[in-house]
């Protein structure tokens, strides 16, 4: 869905919620050189009744001409936040693409305090550049 050129997507996995709002940042991009920046903003929230951990990163990056970049590593900029029921945690980062529209998906690797963990989903959600896609 889009407002604005905005596009997001929410999922909810154990308690977890994800939400992310999507943009192109034209300011920082050069399409005639195939280069195209999205920012992308998280909200972690905690929406269940235990305490949980984001441990680690996997996303999958699709840009429009099909190729498909994977990004995993701990935490997200920088840190590894803890949400009690009822917190969130919200953050924002960047995309490059070389094409005018691509898609993110991914997981976030939940622990909690009693060692369990989980993935809870990011569900995927449209980079663009304004007018680029109908």
């Amino acid at each position: 869905m889009s407002d604005e050129g905005i596009y997001r997507s929410s999922a909810q996995t154990q308690g977890v919620r994800v939400d992310v709002a999507a943009r192109y940042i034209p300011e920082h991009s050069r399409p005639e050189q195939g280069e195209h920046l999205f920012a992308y903003q998280i909200t972690i929230a905690n929406v269940g009744e235990v305490a949980a951990q984001l441990v680690t990163r996997r996303w999958v990056i699709t840009d429009g001409d099909g190729q498909v970049q994977e990004v995993q590593g701990p935490g997200v900029v920088g840190q590894t936040p803890r949400l009690e029921p009822g917190q969130a945690f919200v953050y924002t980062s960047f995309c490059p693409l070389k094409t005018p529209v691509g898609s993110m998906c991914g997981t976030y690797q939940m622990v909690r305090d009693d060692g369990s963990g989980f993935d809870a989903e990011i569900a995927p959600f449209t980079l663009a550049m304004p007018h680029a896609i109908n």
